[in-house]
């Protein structure tokens, strides 16, 4: 008696939680196939709600991303050349100097005072020669008329020889003690922005002691490395001609474009990269040495590409592809090929650029399924949006 009362309890229960399962879901999905004509009376899938995007045909830049480094293409660090003290600086720390500007000045009296004495000698010496050589000359005039021996000649010849090598070597030991007082003055070897000044008026120098330094920033270098897959399309893109490099301090500073300057003649073995810098112009110093930037390499252009968003591109085991929308309402599978991604985008193959490609509810579809367009009432709207980036031709 107590088994036929639990049978008819269970058999109670599951006819209550059928009819609720018709009610709130089963009733509903029949009453929805009924109207809207897709689903058969066997109770086939309703339609997909999608999305749909309108590819877009634009010119799109295939480029390599990196982090770089801002690098001086010279810095120089100013040290003495002799020991003497520090008369006068003529620059403060920061300024910016031309080349060949004054910058800092020594004591320079003992080297005065060399140059001088090299001076009188070398006057000295050749007061001397000119002496020799009027001697030398009545000489010949007296060996001419026999009044002279010939060896005298000679000897007196040898003389002026010497005098004028003598000559020539206090000259050569003025120039050198002109050279010498040079140093007592330093001047900017390059133009550039000039560092800490570590060094006062009266302060002794000598050889090991920096005065300061000075680093070109116009134009100045950005140093990063590639994967050494880039290699090929880097070196093709620079027999072609120029390729250009854009650098970017942050997502709120804009872009600064300049060129590849430089490919490195080897690859790291260890890390599998390959250094390279681009060299930019530089006028308002926007980049600075020591800076952290992101760099781009553009290497190729795809002219006229189809450009659909990546959202609507699926991968899976035999490839990739999208969904379209057919004119009777049914998805459609097309293969594609992704050439480049920027952002989020991507440049593709495999599709005229009149197709309706399906963005948001694809996960749900199968090839043939049908499908209604979002905010579709009663046949009206399409859900159909465009592609997007008109004018953007790179990721961030």
């Amino acid at each position: 008696m107590k088994k036929k009362n639990v049978a008819v309890i269970a058999g109670i229960a599951a006819l209550a939680m059928a009819g609720a399962w018709y009610v709130n879901g089963g009733g509903g999905a029949h009453a929805d196939n009924g109207k809207d004509g897709q689903g058969g009376p066997g109770g086939g899938q309703p339609p997909v709600t999608v999305n749909v995007v309108a590819p877009q045909r634009q010119d799109v830049g295939v480029e390599l991303l990196a982090n770089g480094t801002v690098t001086p293409l010279r810095t120089v660090d100013l040290h003495p050349q002799t020991t003497a003290t520090i008369r006068q600086v003529h620059i403060k720390e920061g300024d910016f100097v031309k080349e060949g500007q004054l910058m800092f000045s020594l004591d320079d009296r003992a080297d005065r005072a060399a140059v001088a004495q090299a001076q009188a000698q070398v006057a000295r010496d050749r007061a001397t020669l000119a002496d020799l050589e009027r001697q030398f000359k009545r000489s010949q005039e007296l060996v001419a008329q026999k009044f002279l021996a010939q060896s005298a000649l000679d000897s007196l010849q040898s003389q002026v020889e010497a005098q004028r090598a003598l000559v020539q070597s206090n000259s050569a030991a003025a120039r050198a003690s002109q050279v010498a007082a040079s140093y007592t003055t330093i001047r900017a070897p390059m133009s550039g922005r000039v560092g800490a000044i570590d060094v006062h008026p009266g302060a002794l120098v000598q050889p090991t002691t920096s005065l300061s330094t000075v680093t070109q920033l116009d134009p100045i270098n950005v140093s990063f490395t590639l994967p050494e897959s880039s290699l090929a399309s880097l070196l093709a893109a620079q027999q072609q001609g120029k390729v250009e490099v854009r650098a970017q301090v942050n997502d709120a500073s804009p872009q600064v474009a300049g060129r590849l300057s430089f490919i490195d003649n080897t690859v790291d073995p260890q890390a599998g990269t390959i250094r390279v810098k681009g060299e930019f112009a530089n006028p308002g110093a926007s980049l600075w040495p020591g800076q952290y930037v992101t760099a781009r390499v553009t290497v190729q252009t795809l002219k006229d590409a189809v450009v659909i968003p990546q959202a609507a591109i699926i991968n899976a085991t035999n490839g990739t592809f999208v969904y379209v929308a057919g004119e009777d309402n049914t998805a459609r599978q097309v293969p594609v090929k992704r050439l480049h991604g920027f952002g989020d985008y991507a440049a593709v193959t495999g599709l005229a650029g009149n197709e309706k490609v399906i963005t948001e509810g694809k996960q749900n579809l199968r090839p043939g399924g049908k499908i209604r367009m979002a905010g579709q009432q009663g046949g009206k709207g399409s859900g159909k949006t465009e592609a997007g980036p008109k004018a953007k031709k790179e990721s961030a």
